[in-house]
């Protein structure tokens, strides 16, 4: 894979984990989607595109959303807690596999017990 197609894709990953962090934050703050549009100055169209991800918006417009949701633009960043199940998946299985064998009976006791107290 060439560098720019990487970056590419690294790109595209950041964009839609910072949109979903941007309506994540607007929604927890109760803040319609035209609302957040106006402040802006864009179509709300334009601003349901950043938070599905297809272009992540310039530092000026990331400003002004950290500034109207009331957040540091570092906040907007902050996407580690965001994953589908398929990065929790392969984020658990890489503990997993670089866990010795005590690491994966307690893991193992953990996830057992707590499944036994759901059910």
């Amino acid at each position: 894979m060439s560098i720019h197609i990487g970056y590419t894709i690294a790109m595209i990953s950041l964009s839609k984990q910072v949109g979903r962090r941007i309506k994540e934050l607007r929604e927890a703050r109760n803040i319609k989607q035209f609302e957040l549009a106006e402040f802006l100055e864009i179509e709300p169209t334009n601003l349901s595109k950043i938070e599905n991800g297809a272009y992540l918006p310039r530092e000026d417009k990331l400003r002004k959303i950290a500034s109207y949701l009331n957040v540091e633009i570092r906040d907007l960043f902050d996407v580690e807690h965001i994953k589908t199940r398929d990065d929790l998946l392969k984020s658990i299985s890489s503990i997993l596999e670089k866990s010795n064998d005590d690491e994966l009976i307690f893991y193992y006791k953990i996830l057992k017990s707590y499944k036994e107290l759901a059910l």
